[in-house]
């Protein structure tokens, strides 16, 4: 151990802690809440729906913190408890090449990975949420699901993971120019590739048939000078009873998506001030201000990996005693959320700004009563809490809670 073995432990458990007694905080509001349902919401939603959301959110937040643990106690078993310098040894003993040893150590971790978190993925899926009724999955489905994300997933980052180990060790100094602009041309690629190519493989979409909705929608669309590759709405219900709609997609290839479960839980007014919020965000460019700003981080990342990479301290602090380029990168990933931690609530803070100027667009859209009552629906049908803690909101939640935002609209627009 050295001393950037005491910083990383210390930012870890740090870390921990933080999050540990956020959830504390929450539960503890959650709980002195349950019995009563906000002055603003008395007459939309029922108590037993706001207990219901009360339980649901302390079962999720409860199992998150174990996640957690679990998480940091796999992160310490890889790298100060020699994980990953056995597994790398092992692999060494092939005689592949840098790269392709690279490759393997990366995508084994992961595998392993993936595996022993199966067995909480399940929980979540057929405890929590089947016991608060959302879940409509079968296991036949959800392993199905994880054979098909696990080829999609070593067809794609296989051949990119070798791309970037070759660009490491064969550009020079300056790599991580070339990584960065891999990342980004890779990124932007997916987001026109997904919708058309990636997302039916796990999903089944059909084109919307309402010819009322539809038209009212392509109205919408018109008015704001908006051109998608279609209307189209997802078998969600296969999977849960959570509703939704996303657009997606770039350039051309954008696409509108509702889940079918949306569809039968709103009214047209309320479908379609919904889609003009979703639209806001497109209009307001926060599209395109995400991908800078992750460009940006992205780059920063880089820069700093480039300087790690050729310090000895960074592989003997987290239990390597072999320097190599792919070591570096695997550990850079895997430590990264332990000293990133704690800008999460600027990140949660920008997206609720985010979210805050695509409520105001799609009031201007759609009469913001509609706008209310959708999202009202969508916080008692997705058992959202009503009354989180602020500062477990301000860390964890990329939308403003439910009073704040419907405060915002009805002071606004009122």
């Amino acid at each position: 151990m050295n001393f950037f073995t005491y910083i990383f432990l210390f930012s870890l458990f740090a870390g921990i802690f933080v999050q540990w007694f956020l959830v504390q905080k929450h539960i503890s509001c959650v709980r002195s809440n349950r019995n009563n349902v906000p002055e603003a919401f008395n007459d939309k939603i029922s108590l037993e729906a706001h207990q219901k959301a009360a339980d649901y959110t302390e079962a999720k937040v409860k199992t998150g913190l174990f996640e957690l643990i679990i998480g940091s106690t796999l992160l310490l078993l890889w790298t100060l408890a020699g994980g990953l310098q056995f597994l790398d040894n092992w692999l060494r003993t092939f005689g592949m090449s840098e790269i392709l040893t690279g490759t393997a150590l990366i995508l084994s971790v992961f595998a392993i990975m993936a595996i022993l978190e199966l067995p909480l993925s399940l929980f979540k899926i057929f405890k929590i949420e089947q016991s608060f009724g959302f879940n409509k999955m079968t296991p036949k489905i959800f392993f199905v699901d994880l054979l098909k994300n696990t080829i999609v997933g070593f067809l794609i980052g296989a051949p990119l993971l070798l791309f970037v180990l070759w660009i490491m060790e064969n550009s020079g100094t300056y790599w991580w120019v070339y990584v960065w602009f891999t990342w980004l041309t890779f990124s932007l690629l997916m987001m026109w590739v997904y919708p058309a190519f990636i997302a039916p493989i796990f999903n089944k979409f059909r084109t919307l048939e309402n010819d009322e909705l539809k038209t009212r929608i392509e109205n919408l669309l018109a008015r704001n000078g908006f051109k998608s590759n279609g209307i189209f709405v997802m078998d969600g219900s296969t999977r849960s009873t959570h509703g939704n709609a996303y657009f997606t997609g770039l350039g051309a290839n954008k696409r509108i998506v509702f889940f079918d479960t949306l569809i039968n839980e709103l009214s047209f007014d309320e479908i379609e001030a919904v889609l003009a919020h979703e639209l806001g965000h497109f209009k307001c460019n926060h599209i395109r201000k995400r991908i800078l700003l992750l460009a940006t981080i992205f780059f920063i990342g880089l820069v700093v990996l480039g300087w790690l990479i050729n310090q000895a301290w960074f592989y003997n602090g987290l239990g390597i005693d072999q320097m190599s380029t792919y070591i570096a990168l695997l550990l850079f990933v895997m430590i990264s959320p332990a000293f990133t931690f704690f800008m999460q609530p600027l990140f949660s803070f920008i997206s609720r700004q985010h979210e805050f100027e695509a409520d105001d667009f799609a009031a201007g859209q759609a009469q913001t009563e509609n706008l209310i009552t959708a999202l009202v629906n969508l916080y008692r049908e997705n058992a959202n809490t009503l009354t989180p803690d602020p500062l477990y909101s301000a860390f964890h939640d990329s939308h403003p809670p439910a009073p704040i935002r419907i405060a915002h609209l009805k002071n606004k627009f009122s």
